[in-house]
């Protein structure tokens, strides 16, 4: 490399003009080629189907969590509701079915925040 030529800063002191020149284009590529390879690798995981338009924002999973437990309440819900009309249960079904329905409830969302490993069947889907 050429020598470089140096200036006088405020200080008194001697700078390298191109070899600031030359790191601010090397700090300008790099960025450039991290842009891109960020890009890449978000849109590989969407094509595999391992993160979604939805979930990748912060709005996403705070629209899902919610209803990741209402899901499971409201099937135990409808599960006891069922089986206390046709067994003629009344509220038995109901009260067994709401705790088991809050119980998958907890269980989707231990699930979807990462703190409990997936089910074997969700390979599948």
């Amino acid at each position: 490399m050429a020598d470089p030529v140096k200036h006088d800063d405020d200080k008194g002191g001697k700078t390298d003009r191109s070899g600031d020149a030359e790191l601010s284009a090397r700090l300008k590529t790099l960025g450039a080629r991290l842009g891109h390879a960020t890009k890449r690798e978000f849109k590989e995981k969407s094509s595999r189907g391992g993160l979604s338009m939805l979930e990748s924002t912060a709005l996403g999973r705070a629209m899902r969590l919610p209803a990741e437990f209402a899901a499971g309440v409201l099937a135990g819900v409808a599960l006891g509701w069922l089986i206390d009309r046709l067994l003629g249960t009344t509220p038995w079904g109901l009260i067994v079915f709401v705790v088991l329905g809050f119980c998958a409830g907890i269980l989707n969302l231990l699930r979807a925040i990462g703190k409990v490993k997936p089910s074997r069947f969700d390979d599948e889907r």
